[in-house]
């Protein structure tokens, strides 16, 4: 079973369909790229949670199903769990603007 979702190529997360555990490994296969990406669990990500698939700089937008949900707070690691102690939202905000 899949541990992890994937929408769209551009994303930089994926979401948890199960809960991982820190020090998991997660096969991703992303056939659109043709690749097969090996991600270490950073520490435990509930179920529904996002997951980073790259680094995230502090500022960068975090890309989920192809839409810029947010900005990083801080920087991100591979592997970490990304939610509101490092992300900002701004989907739904009318007083923000992702660049």
């Amino acid at each position: 079973m899949q541990k992890v979702l994937i929408i769209d190529e551009e994303d930089n997360v994926a979401v948890a369909v199960q809960p991982l555990k820190k020090g998991d490994e997660v096969n991703i296969n992303l056939k659109s790229r043709g690749k097969v990406y090996k991600l270490k669990v950073y520490e435990s990500i509930p179920f529904g949670h996002k997951i980073a698939l790259k680094e995230i700089k502090k500022g960068e937008r975090v890309i989920k199903y192809g839409q810029a949900i947010g900005k990083a707070t801080k920087n991100i690691d591979k592997g970490e769990h990304v939610h509101t102690h490092n992300v900002e939202s701004t989907k739904g905000r009318g007083d923000l603007q992702i660049g």
